[in-house]
C-alpha cells in the first residue's frame, strides 16, 4: 500500500535494508555517507524527537555543502528523504528515541565515511543546549572535516 502512494507521488525508490536505531538524549550521529554503493535513505521516529540532517556532498552540485535539518517525532509523523550523495546526521532531543529509516542498498563498513557533527564550513546549527557537548560514538568523535572528505563529484 505505502509503495503505491509514494508511486503515485512520483517517488519510485526500492529500498532493500530496513534499520532501526535506538538512542539517548544528546546522542549525535554523524555526519554518515557511503562513497560506494550509495544509499538513499528514507528516515521517520517512531519514538521520542530527533532533528535530523542532511548536506549536500555532491561537489558538482550548486547546493555543494548546504544542508537541511528538520524535527522529526512521533507526533508530528514527518519523514525525511536523504538521497543518495548527501550525508546524514541526527541530534535526539527527547528522553529517547527510535529511528527508521530505508536504504536503497546495504551497508557496506569498507565504504562508510563520516563528517564531523561540527565542522565550520558546514555550520550545522545543532539545537543543543549552549555549552553542551553531544554524546558521540567513538568513529563520530574522530572524524574530519568537509574539506578533507571524499565526497562525490
Amino acid at each position: 500500500m505505502a509503495e503505491h502512494k509514494f508511486a503515485t507521488a512520483g517517488f519510485t525508490a526500492k529500498f532493500v535494508q530496513d534499520n532501526h536505531s535506538r538512542s539517548a538524549r544528546h546522542t549525535l550521529r554523524g555526519l554518515h555517507y557511503q562513497i560506494q554503493r550509495t544509499q538513499g535513505k528514507l528516515i521517520r521516529v517512531v519514538t521520542g524527537t530527533v532533528f535530523d540532517v542532511a548536506v549536500d556532498i555532491r561537489r558538482s552540485s550548486p547546493t555543494f555543502s548546504r544542508w537541511v535539518g528538520v524535527v522529526l517525532s512521533e507526533q508530528n509523523h514527518a519523514m525525511l528523504w536523504v538521497p543518495p550523495g548527501f550525508a546524514h546526521g541526527f541530534l535526539v532531543l527527547s528522553e529517547s528515541a527510535d529511528f527508521l529509516y530505508r536504504c536503497t542498498d546495504f551497508y557496506a563498513p569498507a565504504y562508510e565515511r563520516t563528517i564531523r557533527w561540527n565542522d565550520a564550513d558546514l555550520g550545522v546549527k545543532w539545537p543543543l543546549p549552549n555549552g553542551l557537548e553531544p554524546v558521540l560514538s567513538a568513529k563520530d568523535a574522530v572524524a574530519g572535516g568537509l574539506r578533507d572528505a571524499e565526497c562525490f563529484p
